[in-house]
């Protein structure tokens, strides 16, 4: 009989414990994040779709050595970010291993290929748009709730960090994507630029109706600037000029658009993180941060490395830190650092209205 009673004891006693370890680790904050490439960390991996990063040379310098869905060779943004605020990097939703604890240390909802916009990056067939994004992250609420209930699962999200990258691909992989492209012959670029904002406007009031109440919102970098750009469009290794037009267009509006919510909503939601001026840097200078090129990507084939897909048949660089950007649209890890710096320590030259760092720390003042 007393055994039995230890027994139960000792059973009770597991229960507590597991349930403080949920507790504890819910009070741990979350990280959430939506958008395209420059943010997916393997979404893409589980869809049948062109818009992959599973095969090598991706994540030749990551830990494993291996190919993990990231756009990158090594670590990207998000990963980075994370590592910044001491979280264990998110798994993309769609993972198999997204269960039970491991949601409470947030997802990865990113999708290669997507837009502003649901018909951008419509020659990927089957990608996860950004309003199927937040459908799955309504769903990840509720998978949540039934683990640590929906008060909790309240608290996580309004607690949580969020990042979200979008507007590049709807130029690249809309506007521009071939001559007389259907939004081009319905918009001026000026015009789109002004619906694109409007309806980028939509989805963050949408994140705010879900719950979330810090979210980092980039821009889009220097367009023409990248290799596939330089090597399609630009002229004599010049940044092309249509691309540089839309994302200078595109990104002032953007976080005209961000402070106009945030009035609205009362407190600083949504901050604009200026990735175009951190890519701009580096670029016009790349041997300031230790970089041999900024044109040519590490991987790939043709002017620049800029033509076509990485893989195993593509030119590789032996030491992927001496370059700006590792394929012909996405930095090399290197370059993500020093963008993730910026978002971390930067001025109001990068950060509006304010840096990560500053967010952190008034978080921990005021407990969110």
């Amino acid at each position: 009989m007393a055994s039995s009673k230890s027994s139960l004891a000792m059973f009770l006693c597991l229960i507590l414990v597991v349930l403080s370890n949920v507790v504890l680790k819910a009070d741990a904050r979350a990280f959430f994040v939506f958008g395209d490439s420059l943010v997916d960390n393997g979404n893409n991996n589980y869809l049948a779709t062109s818009a992959r990063a599973d095969a090598p040379p991706y994540g030749v310098d990551y830990p494993t050595h291996r190919p993990t869905g990231r756009f990158s060779n090594g670590f990207n943004i998000p990963d980075l970010i994370s590592q910044a605020i001491g979280e264990e990097a998110t798994l993309p939703y769609l993972s198999p291993e997204l269960t039970g604890e491991k949601l409470l240390v947030g997802a990865n909802f990113a999708s290669a290929g997507v837009g502003i916009l649901n018909d951008t990056g419509v020659q990927f067939i089957n990608i996860i748009r950004i309003t199927l994004q937040m459908q799955y992250f309504e769903q990840y609420q509720q998978r949540v709730s039934d683990i640590i209930g929906p008060e909790e699962t309240q608290r996580l999200v309004n607690q949580a960090l969020t990042l979200i990258t979008l507007g590049g691909n709807d130029f690249v992989n809309n506007y521009y994507l071939v001559p007389f492209s259907a939004r081009s012959r319905q918009f001026s670029l000026p015009d789109y630029v002004v619906y694109l904002i409007s309806e980028y406007r939509k989805v963050l009031a949408r994140l705010y109706e879900l719950g979330l109440r810090r979210v980092l919102v980039t821009g889009t970098g220097p367009l023409g600037c990248v290799p596939a750009e330089l090597a399609q469009r630009g002229r004599n290794g010049q940044c092309a000029p249509e691309l540089q037009q839309a994302a200078a267009l595109f990104n002032p509006q953007l976080q005209s658009m961000l402070d106009s919510l945030n009035s609205e909503i009362g407190q600083n939601v949504f901050i604009g993180a200026n990735i175009r001026q951190t890519n701009i840097d580096f670029i016009s200078d790349p041997a300031r941060y230790g970089f041999v090129t900024s044109k040519v990507a590490c991987c790939g084939q043709g002017p620049f490395n800029g033509i076509g897909l990485c893989t195993q048949l593509s030119n590789l660089c032996p030491n992927r830190d001496l370059y700006a950007f590792w394929d012909a649209f996405h930095p090399s890890e290197k370059a993500n650092r020093l963008i993730v710096r910026q978002i971390l320590q930067g001025s109001t030259d990068y950060m509006s209205p304010m840096n990560l760092s500053t967010i952190m720390e008034l978080d921990r003042a005021t407990n969110v």
